[in-house]
């Protein structure tokens, strides 16, 4: 198929929505609503596909709103979605004589690529026989990498879209996470700060805050002299100077004080 122009359409195919996920969600809705990824797929690959199949996951990726660029890659596709990158070999028709060029691939590329899966379409009750003989012919170790079988090469694609995008929401999520628990951290910090400062004899939360911004850490502070929190701070000199001899001076920082 070579010197062929290849030209992807970017209206929806009628089969987009045709295969249902659980709970009855076809994929391009739920793909929909956070799509934006980036799809690469091997020009190798391309080059010996059926046309229609690659109007079908250009016209696909375009209503998940994937971008789709063609590139000389060694996996079939490779797709980034939420800072993830999810390789893919993709058999369109198992063909049991080429099961030893399969899977000499299959080990090559699992060891390139941390995230691997070979989608392989398996219409036949034949095919399935002859996949599952080969599978454990050449000693494939479950889930490394993982293995997917489907009835068609569109519902094959479809498959692949679906793992690539959850694994990329798992990725944002895992990512969400540590920054909600660096910033409920940074919140904890604050709170200890402010409570430090304010035990200080007529210091603040404001007074606190203040600190915080202008001079910075609490060792900070108590090097700062008067004359610099007066500087950066709009605290009164009584304060300042209550600071410093609180940081500085033993009979005032070890005498009892009520607030």
């Amino acid at each position: 198929m070579t010197n062929f122009e290849w030209r992807i359409l970017t209206q929806p195919c009628a089969c987009i929505s045709s295969v249902a996920m659980p709970g009855g969600i076809a994929p391009s809705v739920l793909l929909l609503v956070e799509g934006r990824g980036i799809c690469m797929m091997s020009t190798a690959w391309r080059d010996k596909q059926e046309h229609h199949l690659i109007n079908f996951i250009g016209a696909f990726l375009a209503a998940n709103l994937y971008r789709l660029n063609f590139l000389s890659i060694s996996p079939d596709f490779i797709f980034n979605n939420g800072g993830l990158s999810v390789a893919f070999i993709f058999e369109t028709s198992w063909d049991c004589g080429n099961a030893a060029a399969v899977f000499s691939r299959v080990n090559a590329l699992k060891r390139q690529f941390k995230n691997l899966y070979v989608v392989v379409s398996v219409p036949t009750v034949e095919q399935i026989e002859s996949f599952n003989q080969s599978y454990f012919k050449y000693g494939m170790e479950l889930g490394s990498p993982t293995f997917v079988s489907v009835n068609d090469p569109e519902m094959g694609f479809e498959m692949m879209l679906k793992i690539a995008h959850a694994r990329g929401v798992c990725k944002q999520q895992d990512i969400s996470s540590t920054m909600r628990n660096e910033r409920e951290q940074a919140v904890q910090c604050m709170d200890a700060y402010v409570r430090v400062l304010t035990s200080i004899p007529g210091i603040d939360d404001h007074d606190a805050n203040m600190l915080a911004q202008a001079i910075g850490s609490i060792e900070a502070i108590a090097k700062a002299s008067e004359s610099s929190i007066l500087e950066n701070t709009d605290l009164s000199r009584d304060k300042a100077e209550t600071i410093v001899r609180f940081f500085r001076d033993p009979q005032f920082y070890l005498s009892p004080k009520i607030n």
